[in-house]
């Protein structure tokens, strides 16, 4: 009750209702580079939900608002590819594999030792997916200008599930709006976004009985315990080896050795000797042990000191401060190729990320003026690029067992034998290491038919490859490939 300034007691104003929204979309023709004309359509996307409410239907109601850019080709052929991709996080934006990839503009952003100066820019991108399928790029809630409406829980959507039926059902709504259920089909996840392309794949089969055609899968986690680092797990510390070694190559630590050489010498050690070593604890022979520290220094160049203080184990963060800490450097997470002084040269981690804080910039600038001065869409809420908004996330579904969805992706390839999968590495990446993938793959019930339904491509390059502008039109021509013809394998 509230009171009126007589005292007398009148009633308190009923609820508010969510308000009701509409579309926001903008189009504008455009010619790439090579001549092909096509339509961008950019806004938000109103997501409705039915509800209930004592056993009573209590209206379609407007949930979320959910920014999208497409881009479809003018008179495109029946049955022209369309790809939707999203990058991860959770809490990233699109714009990674939006400006960075896929699509027909791309950051200058320059890469490491050559980054581009402010303000930055955009060029074409010759080589954009575009050419070869129609595109849509989504942001989820509360990244990009992806928003709940006015009235709703800002953190209904930070949660696994709640998120993946949330992406499926913007897949399922363009794909009808736009009569394109007889398309084929592919989705591309970077990161988090791997693990979110399964299980979006996953629900659109079970819901909807959509069925796609591919999955790219770039940096890739299906399995969360292959990376986090907590007592009693050993599995992240060995499936990580690989990834210092190959960081520590690139840094000069291996002398003129071959970084596949490198690589590959870390990999046998990870999966048998060191492996055996962590199982061991201290059951280890002190011979057994001194040998293991000399075998870890050599193939990450890390001091034995170092080694024995951790007793075999470190995170990423300790190794990121650790490599160069003589040099007064610090390694970058997402590319272990960019350093950068850390803010505490004494500090035994580092979380500081010199790779993100490298490439944010050029994307952030690339990405605002972008969407409205070459797209047409205007909107005064801030471009969520990488945000923490969506923490806490919520893992509640999987009730205290590890974060998998590989058992989803073993299921598609059973109930969809036209299920391609691509897979992209990155040796010096330290968010995903490639091994990590890799043993996924390993522990999953595959048939041989099954198997040669995957493409394996790996670059000398971080997490984003694509900053590389050489691996970037290689990784575009395999997946181009990968959308019209067919999986294939890199060696």
């Amino acid at each position: 009750m509230a009171d009126d300034p007589t005292g007398t007691p009148t009633p308190a104003d009923p609820p508010t209702e969510s308000k009701d929204v509409s579309d926001d979309f903008v189009s504008r023709g455009h010619t790439s580079p090579s001549g092909l004309k096509y339509t961008t359509t950019t806004g938000r996307l109103v997501l409705r939900r039915e509800e209930t409410k004592d056993g009573r239907a209590d209206g379609f109601r407007p949930k979320a608002e959910i920014f999208l850019a497409a881009y479809t080709k003018d008179d495109g052929e029946p049955g022209r590819p369309v790809t939707f991709a999203f990058n991860g996080g959770p809490g990233s934006s699109s714009v990674w594999l939006h400006l960075g990839l896929l699509g027909p503009r791309l950051v200058d952003a320059g890469d490491v030792g050559a980054m581009t100066p402010a303000p930055f820019g955009l060029a074409d991108n010759p080589d954009s997916l575009l050419e070869t399928s129609d595109l849509v790029m989504i942001d989820p809630v509360n990244t990009g200008f992806s928003r709940v409406v006015d009235g709703e829980k800002t953190d209904e959507f930070h949660a696994f599930i709640e998120d993946r039926d949330l992406v499926a059902e913007v897949i399922r709504l363009w794909t009808t709006r736009n009569n394109r259920w007889l398309s084929p089909k592919y989705l591309v996840g970077e990161s988090y976004g791997t693990l979110r392309a399964v299980a979006v794949a996953g629900r659109l089969f079970d819901a909807y009985g959509m069925a796609v055609n591919g999955l790219g899968l770039i940096s890739t986690v299906l399995n969360m315990s292959t990376l986090r680092f907590f007592p009693g797990s050993d599995l992240p510390y060995a499936l990580h080896l690989p990834t210092y070694a190959a960081i520590a190559h690139f840094h000069g630590r291996h002398g003129g050795r071959d970084l596949g050489e490198v690589v590959r010498d870390a990999e046998q050690f990870a999966a048998a000797d060191f492996g055996y070593a962590l199982t061991q604890g201290n059951r280890l022979t002190q011979a057994e042990y001194d040998d293991a520290v000399a075998r870890l220094s050599a193939i990450t160049s890390l001091d034995e000191g170092f080694i024995r203080r951790t007793n075999l184990r470190w995170d990423y963060s300790e190794f990121a401060a650790e490599l160069l800490r003589g040099e007064g450097l610090a390694v970058g997470r997402i590319d272990g190729r960019f350093t950068a002084p850390p803010e505490n040269l004494q500090s035994s981690d580092s979380w500081d990320d010199p790779s993100m804080r490298a490439i944010t910039g050029p994307f952030a600038a690339a990405m605002n003026h972008y969407v409205r001065a070459e797209l047409g869409y205007e909107n005064d809420l801030p471009y969520e690029i990488l945000t923490a908004r969506v923490q806490p996330w919520s893992y509640r579904t999987f009730e205290g067992a590890p974060v998998d969805v590989s058992n989803v992706l073993e299921r598609l390839l059973i109930h969809n034998p036209g299920l391609r999968v691509h897979v992209d590495y990155g040796y010096y990446d330290g968010a995903t290491p490639h091994f990590a993938t890799e043993y996924v793959w390993a522990h999953m019930s595959l048939s041989d038919q099954a198997k040669a339904r995957f493409s394996h491509h790996f670059h000398e390059a971080g997490h984003m490859m694509y900053l590389n502008p050489e691996v970037r039109r290689t990784q575009l021509a395999a997946l181009r490939d990968f959308v019209t013809n067919g999986p294939s394998t890199d060696d």
